[in-house]
């Protein structure tokens, strides 16, 4: 019903602004923090240690 319907958004609501915001510039300084503090663990940019643990290998036929 309508009623229903109006709660239900009226929850969501509720739920979206109890969510913590933070400013662009803040959360784009973590995620740049993030990267810099795990790149020798990233696999596209230090490849792989062999080419068997590789997942985006050829498939051999």
């Amino acid at each position: 019903s309508t009623l229903q319907q109006q709660r239900a958004v009226t929850e969501q609501l509720r739920r979206e602004a109890a969510i913590k915001r933070i400013p662009v510039s803040v959360a784009v300084a973590e995620i740049v923090r993030y990267i810099n503090e795990h790149e020798q663990e990233d696999c596209l940019l230090v490849g792989f240690s062999s080419q068997k643990v590789n997942p985006f290998r050829e498939k051999s036929s």
